[in-house]
């Protein structure tokens, strides 16, 4: 069980809707210096804070962390020494294993596990449909920001859906700030009739207008609130399926050009140039390594 300083920093970025991985060491076989149950956070710019292994273990961590936070798929990662063993090669299912050439002995399992914020749907407006889409949609676990008409609220691109149902008040901003933003879902809780004309009256790029969804929801026959709320959650459902977006950006990759291992290419990466040329290394050892070979002297 994660304690202290590192639960305390797992709650802020849970808090503050950042996405990360918790690491977790469930396997260490001598010599190696980490120990089951040792845990580490890593964040999407490649950040690690805690402790799962050396600067080599670090490196593969880094680059497998960030492609579990794109496919918010957890993994198994299992770590050998470059030449492996007949131990350390048995296969495991659905686990990874990845043979560093940086490591002086031993092996490592490391469970990642992708933290993601729940999706946020925003709903503007306090008329029924409102009310019930923001319960329906609260309990099927998405977060919800709802906010009565002109309170000024601004979509972003972090939002799954934008629904407004507020009578013609301030529905033109929101509608045209969400499209504009790439907000997978908008919709207008209105009649066909009104919906059309405000769809042409909205000052977005033409391209943009046949995104907006109105009438809001599903052609299901519903007629109260809770119903038509279902029938908009369900469009909800569909288009987050159809759009998937990625938490972080595909993890650009460099090869280490000491050891030959693959590494994301990130600000935590141990790097230097090289004549103008940026170079990415599983940790300073290598860099140093180069930077001493061929008489580099600005390794940062």
């Amino acid at each position: 069980m994660i304690k202290g300083e590192l639960a305390d920093r797992i709650k802020q970025l849970t808090d503050d809707r950042v996405p990360f991985v918790i690491a977790t060491v469930v396997r260490a076989r001598r010599p190696t210096s980490v120990r089951p149950g040792d845990s580490a956070i890593v964040l999407g710019d490649g950040t690690i804070e805690g402790f799962v292994g050396g600067l080599c273990a670090e490196s593969t961590v880094r680059l497998y962390s960030l492609r579990v936070l794109e496919t918010d798929e957890p993994l198994l990662l299992r770590l050998v020494p470059g030449d492996g063993d007949s131990d350390t090669d048995d296969p495991i299912d659905g686990a990874i294993v990845e043979h560093n050439p940086c490591l002086s002995g031993g092996s490592l399992e490391i469970f990642l596990e992708p933290q993601l914020p729940a999706s946020r749907i925003v709903i503007v407006g306090s008329a029924p449909i409102a009310l019930a889409l923001a319960k329906l949609a609260g309990a099927a676990g998405y977060n919800i920001v709802h906010a009565p008409a002109g309170d000024g609220i601004n979509p972003g691109t972090g939002d799954a859906a934008v629904v407004v149902a507020s009578h013609g008040n301030d529905e033109e901003r929101v509608l045209a700030e969400a499209l504009t933003s790439g907000v997978p879902y908008v919709a207008l809780v209105a009649s066909r009739t009104r919906g059309t004309a405000v769809r042409a009256a909205l000052e977005v790029p033409d391209e943009l207008r046949p995104q907006l969804h109105t009438p809001a929801g599903l052609d299901i026959g519903a007629r109260t609130p809770a119903e038509i709320a279902i029938s908009i959650l369900a469009e909800v459902v569909a288009e987050h399926h159809a759009r998937p977006a990625a938490a972080v950006s595909p993890a650009e990759t460099a090869v280490d050009p000491v050891c030959g291992m693959q590494v994301a290419v990130t600000a935590s990466t141990p790097q230097l140039v090289l004549d103008g040329v940026p170079l990415f290394f599983c940790g300073a050892h290598c860099r140093d390594a180069y930077a001493e070979q061929h008489a580099v002297h600005d390794a940062g």
